[in-house]
Protein backbone atom coordinates (compact mmCIF):
# COMPACT_ATOMS: atom_id res chain seq x y z
CA UNK A 1 0.00 0.00 0.00
CA UNK A 2 1.94 3.23 -1.33
CA UNK A 3 0.42 6.28 -0.06
CA UNK A 4 2.05 8.53 -2.07
CA UNK A 5 0.09 12.71 -2.03
CA UNK A 6 -2.53 14.40 -0.94
CA UNK A 7 -5.28 13.21 1.77
CA UNK A 8 -8.16 14.85 2.89
CA UNK A 9 -8.99 14.15 6.30
CA UNK A 10 -13.16 14.66 5.59
CA UNK A 11 -15.18 16.61 7.92
CA UNK A 12 -18.20 15.19 9.52
CA UNK A 13 -21.48 16.72 8.26
CA UNK A 14 -23.89 17.23 11.10
CA UNK A 15 -27.31 18.63 11.39
CA UNK A 16 -27.72 22.69 12.34
CA UNK A 17 -27.87 21.97 15.77
CA UNK A 18 -24.68 20.09 15.55
CA UNK A 19 -25.82 16.93 17.53
CA UNK A 20 -27.05 14.64 14.88
CA UNK A 21 -24.84 12.99 11.97
CA UNK A 22 -26.36 14.71 8.83
CA UNK A 23 -24.66 12.17 6.21
CA UNK A 24 -26.60 12.92 3.42
CA UNK A 25 -24.58 16.05 2.93
CA UNK A 26 -21.11 14.19 2.10
CA UNK A 27 -22.52 13.53 -1.45
CA UNK A 28 -21.90 17.26 -1.90
CA UNK A 29 -18.71 17.44 -0.78
CA UNK A 30 -17.25 13.87 -2.48
CA UNK A 31 -18.53 15.55 -5.87
CA UNK A 32 -15.66 18.95 -5.58
CA UNK A 33 -13.07 16.35 -3.98
CA UNK A 34 -13.56 13.32 -6.18
CA UNK A 35 -13.21 15.26 -8.95
CA UNK A 36 -9.32 16.44 -8.00
CA UNK A 37 -6.22 14.65 -7.71
CA UNK A 38 -5.95 13.71 -4.35
CA UNK A 39 -4.48 10.39 -3.49
CA UNK A 40 -7.47 9.50 -0.59
CA UNK A 41 -9.47 10.28 2.44
CA UNK A 42 -9.21 9.94 6.02
CA UNK A 43 -12.44 9.31 7.59
CA UNK A 44 -12.87 9.79 11.59
CA UNK A 45 -9.83 11.80 11.64
CA UNK A 46 -8.99 14.76 14.08
CA UNK A 47 -10.85 17.39 11.72
CA UNK A 48 -14.15 14.63 11.52
CA UNK A 49 -14.19 15.18 15.19
CA UNK A 50 -13.67 11.95 15.73
CA UNK A 51 -13.21 11.85 19.45
CA UNK A 52 -17.03 13.09 19.83
CA UNK A 53 -18.17 10.70 17.80
CA UNK A 54 -19.73 7.32 19.47
CA UNK A 55 -18.73 4.05 17.83
CA UNK A 56 -22.39 3.61 16.23
CA UNK A 57 -22.23 7.39 14.22
CA UNK A 58 -18.20 6.16 13.12
CA UNK A 59 -19.34 3.02 11.84
CA UNK A 60 -22.70 4.85 9.84
CA UNK A 61 -19.92 7.41 8.88
CA UNK A 62 -17.42 4.93 7.62
CA UNK A 63 -20.20 3.44 5.93
CA UNK A 64 -21.84 5.95 3.98
CA UNK A 65 -18.35 7.45 2.56
CA UNK A 66 -17.52 3.84 1.07
CA UNK A 67 -20.89 4.91 -1.17
CA UNK A 68 -19.49 8.34 -2.39
CA UNK A 69 -15.75 8.21 -2.72
CA UNK A 70 -14.42 7.86 -5.90
CA UNK A 71 -13.18 4.09 -6.13
CA UNK A 72 -9.40 5.35 -7.07
CA UNK A 73 -8.93 7.03 -4.39
CA UNK A 74 -7.24 4.91 -0.86
CA UNK A 75 -9.46 5.24 1.95
CA UNK A 76 -8.26 5.61 5.50
CA UNK A 77 -10.01 4.90 8.70
CA UNK A 78 -9.40 6.61 12.03
CA UNK A 79 -9.89 3.44 14.55
CA UNK A 80 -7.74 4.46 17.61
CA UNK A 81 -9.50 4.23 21.08
CA UNK A 82 -8.04 4.35 24.79
CA UNK A 83 -8.47 0.28 24.57
CA UNK A 84 -6.44 -1.70 22.08
CA UNK A 85 -9.52 -4.81 22.28
CA UNK A 86 -11.61 -2.25 21.28
CA UNK A 87 -9.38 -0.16 18.71
CA UNK A 88 -8.93 -3.70 16.76
CA UNK A 89 -12.84 -4.13 16.42
CA UNK A 90 -12.64 -0.95 15.19
CA UNK A 91 -10.29 -1.78 12.58
CA UNK A 92 -11.34 -5.01 11.72
CA UNK A 93 -14.78 -3.64 10.70
CA UNK A 94 -13.38 -0.53 8.87
CA UNK A 95 -11.55 -3.32 6.80
CA UNK A 96 -14.54 -5.17 6.30
CA UNK A 97 -16.41 -2.01 4.75
CA UNK A 98 -13.78 -1.69 2.41
CA UNK A 99 -10.83 0.81 4.43
CA UNK A 100 -7.35 0.17 3.10
CA UNK A 101 -5.43 1.43 5.73
CA UNK A 102 -6.39 2.21 9.62
CA UNK A 103 -4.95 5.32 11.01
CA UNK A 104 -4.16 4.59 14.88
CA UNK A 105 -3.86 7.86 17.27
CA UNK A 106 -1.46 7.18 19.83
CA UNK A 107 -3.59 6.04 23.01
CA UNK A 108 -3.11 9.21 25.77
CA UNK A 109 -5.53 9.62 28.57
CA UNK A 110 -3.03 7.45 30.98
CA UNK A 111 -0.39 9.94 29.44
CA UNK A 112 2.12 8.83 32.67
CA UNK A 113 1.77 5.18 31.79
CA UNK A 114 2.33 5.42 28.09
CA UNK A 115 6.04 4.29 27.68
CA UNK A 116 7.68 2.83 24.82
CA UNK A 117 7.18 -0.53 26.14
CA UNK A 118 3.07 0.65 26.35
CA UNK A 119 3.22 2.24 22.79
CA UNK A 120 5.09 -0.63 21.30
CA UNK A 121 2.64 -3.69 22.52
CA UNK A 122 -0.44 -1.58 22.18
CA UNK A 123 0.48 -0.75 17.91
CA UNK A 124 2.08 -4.44 17.96
CA UNK A 125 -1.18 -6.01 18.96
CA UNK A 126 -3.22 -3.91 16.80
CA UNK A 127 -0.94 -4.45 13.61
CA UNK A 128 -0.74 -8.20 14.48
CA UNK A 129 -4.81 -8.87 14.21
CA UNK A 130 -5.72 -5.91 11.86
CA UNK A 131 -6.67 -7.19 8.19
CA UNK A 132 -5.36 -3.72 7.14
CA UNK A 133 -1.90 -2.15 7.66
CA UNK A 134 -1.71 0.47 10.35
CA UNK A 135 -0.35 4.07 9.64
CA UNK A 136 0.76 5.73 13.28
CA UNK A 137 -0.63 8.88 14.46
CA UNK A 138 1.19 10.85 16.32
CA UNK A 139 -0.13 14.43 17.46
CA UNK A 140 1.39 15.21 20.65
CA UNK A 141 -0.14 19.12 20.57
CA UNK A 142 -3.40 17.32 21.58
CA UNK A 143 -2.36 14.12 23.16
CA UNK A 144 0.53 14.81 24.71
CA UNK A 145 2.32 11.79 23.79
CA UNK A 146 5.15 11.83 21.07
CA UNK A 147 6.60 8.88 19.22
CA UNK A 148 10.79 9.61 18.66
CA UNK A 149 12.53 8.49 16.37
CA UNK A 150 14.10 5.23 18.44
CA UNK A 151 10.18 4.21 18.59
CA UNK A 152 9.33 4.35 14.93
CA UNK A 153 12.33 2.16 14.36
CA UNK A 154 11.25 -0.32 15.92
CA UNK A 155 7.58 -0.05 15.36
CA UNK A 156 8.67 0.28 11.58
CA UNK A 157 10.02 -3.37 12.34
CA UNK A 158 6.18 -4.68 11.76
CA UNK A 159 5.20 -5.88 8.38
CA UNK A 160 1.75 -4.59 9.54
CA UNK A 161 2.64 -0.92 10.24
CA UNK A 162 3.26 0.35 7.27
CA UNK A 163 4.11 4.25 8.14
CA UNK A 164 3.10 7.34 10.26
CA UNK A 165 0.97 10.45 10.32
CA UNK A 166 3.06 12.80 11.69
CA UNK A 167 1.16 16.50 12.86
CA UNK A 168 3.79 17.84 15.30
CA UNK A 169 4.59 20.74 12.38
CA UNK A 170 8.70 20.48 13.34
CA UNK A 171 10.72 19.81 10.26
CA UNK A 172 13.69 18.25 12.39
CA UNK A 173 10.92 15.42 13.85
CA UNK A 174 10.12 14.65 10.08
CA UNK A 175 13.69 14.02 9.72
CA UNK A 176 14.29 12.22 12.64
CA UNK A 177 11.77 9.91 11.63
CA UNK A 178 12.66 9.45 8.35
CA UNK A 179 16.49 8.75 9.09
CA UNK A 180 15.44 6.23 11.83
CA UNK A 181 12.92 4.09 9.80
CA UNK A 182 13.40 0.85 7.53
CA UNK A 183 12.97 2.36 4.09
CA UNK A 184 9.50 0.79 3.73
CA UNK A 185 8.02 2.94 6.09
CA UNK A 186 6.27 5.64 5.20
CA UNK A 187 6.13 9.19 6.07
CA UNK A 188 3.53 11.63 6.13
CA UNK A 189 2.72 14.83 7.42
CA UNK A 190 -0.04 16.79 9.08
CA UNK A 191 1.17 20.06 9.27
CA UNK A 192 0.54 22.40 5.56
CA UNK A 193 3.21 24.69 7.08
CA UNK A 194 5.54 22.39 5.94
CA UNK A 195 4.50 20.15 3.32
CA UNK A 196 6.76 21.43 0.87
CA UNK A 197 10.53 20.97 2.30
CA UNK A 198 8.69 17.66 3.92
CA UNK A 199 8.75 16.44 0.54
CA UNK A 200 12.13 17.43 -0.44
CA UNK A 201 13.68 15.26 2.27
CA UNK A 202 11.71 12.27 1.75
CA UNK A 203 8.09 12.32 2.90
CA UNK A 204 5.30 10.91 0.53
CA UNK A 205 3.29 13.49 1.03
CA UNK A 206 0.53 14.85 3.67
CA UNK A 207 -3.06 14.27 5.10
CA UNK A 208 -4.27 18.22 5.60
CA UNK A 209 -6.85 19.25 7.23
CA UNK A 210 -6.36 22.48 4.69
CA UNK A 211 -7.16 19.86 1.34
CA UNK A 212 -10.95 19.80 2.69
CA UNK A 213 -10.63 23.37 1.75
CA UNK A 214 -8.12 23.45 -1.08
CA UNK A 215 -7.72 20.40 -2.07
CA UNK A 216 -7.01 21.48 -5.81
CA UNK A 217 -4.03 23.49 -4.26
CA UNK A 218 -2.95 21.22 -2.01
CA UNK A 219 -3.23 18.28 -5.20
CA UNK A 220 -0.91 20.80 -7.21
CA UNK A 221 1.44 21.60 -4.60
CA UNK A 222 2.51 18.06 -3.88
CA UNK A 223 2.86 17.52 -7.16
CA UNK A 224 5.38 20.78 -7.89
CA UNK A 225 7.19 19.34 -5.28
CA UNK A 226 7.24 15.78 -5.92
CA UNK A 227 8.19 16.73 -9.16
CA UNK A 228 11.37 19.15 -8.20
CA UNK A 229 9.43 21.84 -9.24
CA UNK A 230 11.12 24.06 -6.09
CA UNK A 231 10.32 27.31 -7.56
CA UNK A 232 7.02 26.52 -8.28
CA UNK A 233 6.47 24.63 -4.99
CA UNK A 234 7.78 27.29 -3.17
CA UNK A 235 5.24 29.73 -4.55
CA UNK A 236 2.06 27.51 -4.06
CA UNK A 237 4.08 26.81 -0.06
CA UNK A 238 3.59 30.42 0.45
CA UNK A 239 -0.05 30.64 -0.91
CA UNK A 240 -1.76 27.47 0.88
CA UNK A 241 0.46 28.61 3.93
CA UNK A 242 -2.08 31.59 5.28
CA UNK A 243 -5.34 29.76 4.33
CA UNK A 244 -4.39 26.68 6.77
CA UNK A 245 -3.18 29.17 9.41
CA UNK A 246 -6.47 31.07 9.80
CA UNK A 247 -8.97 27.52 8.33
CA UNK A 248 -7.20 24.96 10.44
CA UNK A 249 -4.95 26.09 12.83
CA UNK A 250 -6.22 29.28 14.49
CA UNK A 251 -9.39 27.75 14.57
CA UNK A 252 -10.07 23.99 14.34
CA UNK A 253 -13.04 21.82 12.98
CA UNK A 254 -14.88 25.26 12.89
CA UNK A 255 -12.67 26.95 10.66
CA UNK A 256 -12.49 24.15 8.04
CA UNK A 257 -16.53 24.01 8.32
CA UNK A 258 -16.93 27.51 8.00
CA UNK A 259 -14.73 28.10 4.90
CA UNK A 260 -16.34 25.22 3.26
CA UNK A 261 -19.62 26.87 3.71
CA UNK A 262 -18.39 29.95 2.36
CA UNK A 263 -16.95 27.85 -1.21
CA UNK A 264 -20.13 26.24 -1.63
CA UNK A 265 -19.35 22.83 0.30
CA UNK A 266 -21.23 21.26 3.07
CA UNK A 267 -19.64 22.33 6.44
CA UNK A 268 -21.89 23.01 9.29
CA UNK A 269 -21.77 23.25 12.66
CA UNK A 270 -19.27 21.25 15.31
CA UNK A 271 -20.49 19.16 18.29
CA UNK A 272 -20.00 20.66 21.47
CA UNK A 273 -17.90 21.64 23.76
CA UNK A 274 -16.76 23.12 19.93
CA UNK A 275 -17.62 26.32 19.61
CA UNK A 276 -18.93 27.80 16.26
CA UNK A 277 -16.25 30.95 14.90
CA UNK A 278 -16.76 34.52 16.26
CA UNK A 279 -17.61 36.99 13.63
CA UNK A 280 -14.38 38.36 13.90
CA UNK A 281 -12.60 35.03 12.52
CA UNK A 282 -15.04 34.71 10.19
CA UNK A 283 -14.04 37.95 8.87
CA UNK A 284 -10.39 36.58 8.64
CA UNK A 285 -11.32 33.58 7.12
CA UNK A 286 -13.34 35.10 4.62
CA UNK A 287 -10.13 37.38 3.38
CA UNK A 288 -7.79 34.56 3.00
CA UNK A 289 -10.52 32.35 0.99
CA UNK A 290 -10.45 35.46 -1.34
CA UNK A 291 -6.97 34.42 -2.12
CA UNK A 292 -8.28 31.11 -3.99
CA UNK A 293 -8.73 30.94 -7.33
CA UNK A 294 -12.75 29.43 -7.41
CA UNK A 295 -15.44 29.29 -9.65
CA UNK A 296 -17.81 29.27 -6.23
CA UNK A 297 -17.92 32.61 -5.31
CA UNK A 298 -17.55 33.16 -1.57
CA UNK A 299 -20.85 33.60 0.62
Amino acid sequence: MELRGIFAPITTPLSTAGEELALEHLKQNFDVYNKTNLAGYVVAGSTGEAILLSWDETERLFAAVTEHASRDKILVAGTATESTAETIVRTRRAASLGYQVALVRTPHYYKPYMTHAALLNYYRAVADASPIPLLIYSIPQFTGVEVPGELIARLGEHPNICGIKDSWGKLPVVQEIITAAPKRFQTLVGAASIIEPSIRIGALGGILGVACVAPALCAELYAAASAGQSARADELQKKLAPIAQKCVNETGPAGVKFAMDCLGMYGGPVRRPLLPLSQEQQAAVKSVLATLETVVAIR
